[in-house]
């Protein structure tokens, strides 16, 4: 029979996990990809258990991140009648996958505890409206939630929102979301851009082949408070809410417009041209700086943007340094990213291209600490790197988690296995990793 001090114990240990830091969006509170509350476990084993808390089976095909709030875990799925085609690695096929059938999207809860699942309701049951890349899913969009609301995005298939308990809300049609190669617009590979939460409204960024917008939403009943036009290619970054010296605004990637929109009327505070031309990467902000990558195309860029921008800020030429334009603070060509979000942990950016070549920057003046492949082995990367603020978790899509030191040195101090091939972004909270893989979801967690 437990003690009263093992009684103790044990409500203080459940009292801590109720109050872990909720990590309510794609990369978590501000897209940082960051919680340093706890330190994570640097290594662990998947078939033996070892720093394994649980693994859950989870339906369907989704590249869908999981989130996080309080007790509970959130992830969103696409379930289609058989087991979906799924081709990972590097390769530089454009085509779409030929199905035809149809396929539910589902929104879970899971206990954060123990893996079990709470609920697992049905959004929307039909044909795809748009048709995926072959290393694409029908949910590539990370859900988010306030804590009483969910919203997940489902592509073409529209915006829905959901309580604690599963009961939906509103949806919204927002119409074809047709996403692909620009050069090639019958090349359909999906829509990936994630809803994001802030002050009661929800954040949608749609940059398809044509009629592309950037759009608020009521959190409330899912009222459309402002839209706006965009005219880019098509992208697959997730907006970034900036907050700075008053003035709050929703930073976009993209390759023609990238910018900086007013949060409450959706006006353009400042633009940039040029970049990468198939823009993924999540704008990340620290330092007063908003850090930006894109790839495919001639640059390749990664650079820093003063928060408090305006104006068209593009510069006469690309380069290490951009003199025609102040706001520009500094400009990497041929070292961004494809796929990958960067993170900023303290003095330093740190991003992984989709070869598995991680770059280090000072955040500050742009300059190189070093860049270095994290495995020997040849593998492609496209989950984005998180941080207990102490090493770095990089994820290849083989499921390899290469864990490095945060600092100005290179070193690998682990490579753990999943098992599984893993596109997802992890979350974390309270020093547990969670991983979505093709089939499961793992949480990794020190004794």
């Amino acid at each position: 029979m437990p003690t009263p001090s093992h009684l103790t114990a044990f409500w203080m240990l459940a009292a801590t996990a109720l109050a872990a830091a909720p990590w309510p969006q794609y990369r978590g509170p501000s897209a940082s990809g960051l919680d340093s509350s706890v330190s994570l476990p640097t290594t662990w084993n998947a078939e033996t258990g070892t720093n394994i808390r649980w693994q859950a089976p989870i339906p369907g095909l989704a590249h869908a991140s999981p989130i996080l709030w309080d007790d509970r875990i959130y992830v969103a799925t696409a379930v289609e009648a058989g087991k979906a085609d799924l081709k990972v690695g590097l390769y530089g096929n454009i085509d779409s996958v030929p199905e035809s059938g149809p396929v539910q999207w589902r929104l879970l809860a899971l206990d954060r505890a123990t893996g079990r699942i709470l609920w697992n309701v049905l959004a929307l049951e039909a044909v795809p409206r748009v048709k995926r890349h072959t290393k694409a899913t029908h949910c590539n969009s990370t859900p988010a939630t306030d804590g009483k609301r969910i919203v997940a995005l489902f592509g073409s298939e529209g915006l829905f929102c959901f309580d604690r308990e599963g009961k939906l809300l509103w949806k919204k049609d927002l119409g074809p979301m047709d996403s692909g190669y620009f050069q090639v617009p019958t090349a359909q590979w999906g829509f990936a851009s994630s809803p994001v939460i802030h002050d009661g409204k929800v954040v949608v960024q749609c940059d398809v082949q044509k009629d592309s917008f950037l759009a608020v939403f009521d959190l409330a009943d899912g009222r459309e408070l402002w839209r706006t036009a965009r005219k880019d290619v098509p992208t697959w970054g997730t907006p970034a809410v900036v907050v700075q010296g008053g003035r709050t605004q929703i930073a976009v990637n993209g390759w023609h417009h990238s910018g900086g929109y007013d949060f409450a009327t959706g006006r353009e505070l400042w633009k940039l041209d040029g970049g990468g031309d198939i823009p993924v990467p999540t704008p990340v902000f620290a330092h007063g700086l908003i850090y930006f990558t894109s790839a495919h195309g001639r640059l390749r860029p990664i650079r820093a943007i003063r928060a408090d921008a305006s104006g068209d800020i593009t510069p006469a030429e690309s380069g290490p340094a951009n003199p025609a334009s102040a706001a520009i603070v500094w400009n990497h060509d041929k070292k961004g990213n494809y796929m990958q979000t960067p993170i900023v942990i303290g003095e330093h950016v740190y991003a992984c291209n989709d070869l598995g070549v991680l770059s280090c920057f000072d955040a500050r003046t742009g300059e190189v600490r070093y860049s270095e492949r994290v495995s020997k082995v040849s593998e492609g990367y496209t989950a984005s790197p998180v941080s207990d603020g102490r090493h770095l978790f990089i994820t290849s899509e083989l499921g390899n988690v290469v864990v490095v030191p945060v600092g100005a040195a290179f070193s690998v101090v682990a490579t753990n296995p999943l098992g599984e091939t893993c596109l997802a972004t992890p979350a974390i909270t309270d020093g547990t990793l969670f991983f979505r893989t093709r089939g499961k979801l793992i949480a990794v967690a020190g004794r």
